[in-house]
């Protein structure tokens, strides 16, 4: 079953094969990642994944060092949104690098970003960049597309983006 089908109010960009078959070593690494790691938070895999004094900084924009950091940003996470998906949409990778293209949902359960529980489902994207240093991540970078879901938890942030020049004219 396809996350669209799941979720209709999803974009509808299906996730890639993620058979690990069909995947090199790095990225069956960023697979069990996010869909062993985060969409069950089982934080058993994040010393299987990560060195110990490994660099992360999250979609949503925290920098974090280590395995306690990091465990306690998915805890806190995957509580506040429940049903907690990351749909792999696109993977790259060159030498010891990884890139892609995800999208990240959940139900708003909890406060996030000061917007109240809104108990239906937000999303947004991320692109992360992972840097191998041998079988183990060292460092994690994810741009996140934080407006996008600033502006799903309180629709009046969408009203806020404008396009006019100085003056009033549209650009």
């Amino acid at each position: 079953m396809t996350t669209q089908r799941r979720y209709p109010e999803l974009p509808g960009e299906a996730e890639i094969d993620l058979a690990p078959a069909r995947l090199s070593g790095q990225k069956n690494v960023v697979r069990v990642f996010y869909k062993d790691l985060w969409d069950k938070a089982d934080l058993s895999l994040v010393p299987q994944i990560f060195h110990p004094d490994f660099t992360f900084r999250g979609s949503l924009g925290p920098v974090l060092v280590g395995h306690q950091q990091f465990s306690n940003y998915v805890s806190w996470l995957t509580d506040t949104l429940d049903d907690y998906t990351s749909d792999i949409l696109e993977l790259m990778e060159e030498g010891h690098r990884v890139s892609g293209k995800l999208r990240f949902h959940g139900i708003h359960r909890r406060t996030l970003f000061g917007e109240p529980p809104t108990n239906s489902r937000v999303w947004w994207y991320g692109a992360p960049i992972f840097t191998f240093d041998g079988p183990l991540v060292r460092d994690l970078w994810v741009l996140g597309d934080v407006y996008g879901l600033r502006s799903r938890l309180d629709p009046a942030w969408s009203e806020r983006l404008s396009f006019t020049r100085a003056g009033g004219a549209s650009s």
